[in-house]
């Protein structure tokens, strides 16, 4: 006896022809397109000039399709990417789809010939890629952490070439990773990578109902007087004349989001001769550039951040280098604590060079 699912919900508007049938569109032949032109979604796809067809494998089952592209599509930009979408140049089982509209195993999906010279694959040199493996500080079945590097996206893309999920598929030879997470380029510390569907969709499950806690370490101008406290100040994003995303503390729109991030002062101490604060900071929420906000907000700006600490200038001759910020800590639950040390270039600011014996 055939069970039979009871309304399921329409991915799509349905045609005036189909809308009294609550059943979701078939995937049959003519719906989709000659199967002898498709190919598995877990390949690369090779020639861009022309109409591709990829059939949903259950590694990306329940993978929102915009997101499935920005996986395949390497390199595009991300409003490229969207207007792709509006402009009916992708379509699932040949219907029109939104952004968060959900694959199944076994959906086809079609996309338009894209021609881009950003589509060109990017050269990623062995010894690099190697590099990035040395830099795994924990793997197993389905989760690789890398101590990310300063300096270095964590996709391609918004003038990237490749980052580090790129250059990590080339050096494992693997074609499911996919990033848990994201850290900004100038911060560096503990990046999630997935190897499995599950692990994914685990890991981000932790990271939405708060059960997986991220902890860094930064330098912050002037001594904070308050050992221990709580920043709770919403956040808004904006745009800047020149078209950059800013990130402010904005108490008043109602589209700011409720932010908070917790700090401890772990040392005070001086670098070139100005008073300077090591700092442990919990994100509570994820907002983008948070802890770079509320710290500058509380009269703290991160040492070496160009956008919310004022003294620092493109001309600046002073030690610090880089962002002064890192992700060194991760708890996950049923893992054990995963740890990564200050970076060479953090901690030579905060420990006086040793004096050689006469």
């Amino acid at each position: 006896m055939t069970e039979q699912v009871q309304n399921p919900k329409p991915r799509y508007p349905s045609s005036p022809k189909s809308s009294t049938s609550s059943k979701k569109p078939t995937t049959s032949l003519s719906a989709k397109t000659n199967p002898r032109h498709n190919q598995s979604a877990d390949d690369d796809i090779l020639d861009f000039s022309k109409v591709n067809y990829l059939t949903v494998t259950r590694q990306q089952h329940d993978q929102r399709i915009d997101n499935f592209l920005l996986t395949r599509l390497k390199g595009l930009p991300r409003s490229h990417v969207y207007n792709m979408i509006r402009s009916d140049e992708v379509r699932i089982n040949g219907k029109r789809c939104k952004p968060h509209d959900k694959l199944e195993r076994n959906d086809v999906v079609r996309i338009a010939p894209i021609r881009l010279a950003t589509r060109e694959k990017p050269v990623i040199s062995q010894e690099f890629a190697q590099s990035l493996l040395a830099r795994v500080v924990y793997e197993d079945d389905g989760l690789i952490v890398l101590n990310k590097p300063s300096g270095m996206a964590v996709h391609g893309g918004s003038g990237e070439s490749f980052g580090v999920i790129e250059a990590m598929r080339e050096a494992t030879g693997k074609k499911y990773l996919e990033l848990v997470h994201r850290i900004d380029k100038d911060t560096s510390g503990l990046l999630m990578i997935a190897k499995k569907r599950s692990t994914l969709k685990t890991l981000q499950e932790h990271l939405k109902v708060k059960t997986l806690q991220k902890t860094y370490l930064c330098l912050v101008t002037g001594w904070v007087n308050t050992a221990s406290q709580t920043i709770d100040k919403p956040l808004l994003k904006y745009t800047l004349p020149s078209g950059e995303r800013r990130v402010k503390v904005d108490q008043k729109s109602d589209e700011s989001k409720p932010s908070q991030t917790q700090i401890t002062v772990l040392q005070k101490l001086e670098v070139e001769g100005k008073k300077v604060s090591l700092i442990e900071a919990k994100p509570l929420t994820g907002r983008t550039h948070q802890i770079r906000v509320h710290l500058a907000s509380i009269g703290h700006p991160l040492l070496g951040d160009d956008k919310y600490n004022p003294a620092v200038s493109k001309t600046d001759k002073s030690a610090v280098r880089r962002l002064c910020l890192h992700a060194y800590q991760l708890e996950i639950p049923d893992y054990d604590t995963i740890k990564t040390a200050l970076p060479d270039d953090i901690q030579s600011l905060i420990t006086p060079p040793q004096q050689n014996e006469a």
